[in-house]
């Protein structure tokens, strides 16, 4: 199963909650679901959604660990967003019970871009428990 999402600015951080639960209420079973994010710019994470200042506090962290122009010797000039890729990372795991994906009260999906604005995908693997 494929989840399309578009992308606004260079880094972002958005909230794909709603998007996994209505796909997991489809499937409608018990199992896991994997999450991969097929993009060697983004990545996918699990972390809080209640307070909107985690995510800008995410991304200003990998702004400064890893800057836009850092010297990097990749010749396509987004050596920053494969690296916050890579510490991000490209796939999140998450039990299934009766369709609903199951978190912690205050946690969210999100997919973190790092080289947009992009049409981008995610791809769900459903696994029966």
């Amino acid at each position: 199963m494929e989840l399309a999402i578009t992308t606004k600015k260079r880094c972002e951080m958005v909230d794909i909650t709603a998007e996994v639960q209505r796909l997991c209420k489809g499937w409608g079973n018990t199992g896991i679901v994997t999450i991969l994010c097929p993009h060697t710019t983004a990545g996918v994470t699990l972390t809080e959604n209640f307070d909107p200042t985690v995510k800008a506090d995410i991304l200003a962290t990998l702004e400064k660990l890893v800057p836009l122009k850092g010297g990097y010797a990749h010749a396509e000039g987004n050596s920053d967003a494969h690296i916050k890729s890579a510490i991000i990372g490209a796939s999140v795991v998450l039990p299934v019970v009766k369709g609903k994906a199951r978190m912690g009260r205050w946690q969210g999906l999100y997919f973190c871009e790092f080289d947009g604005p992009r049409q981008r995908s995610l791809w769900l693997t459903f696994v029966a428990g």
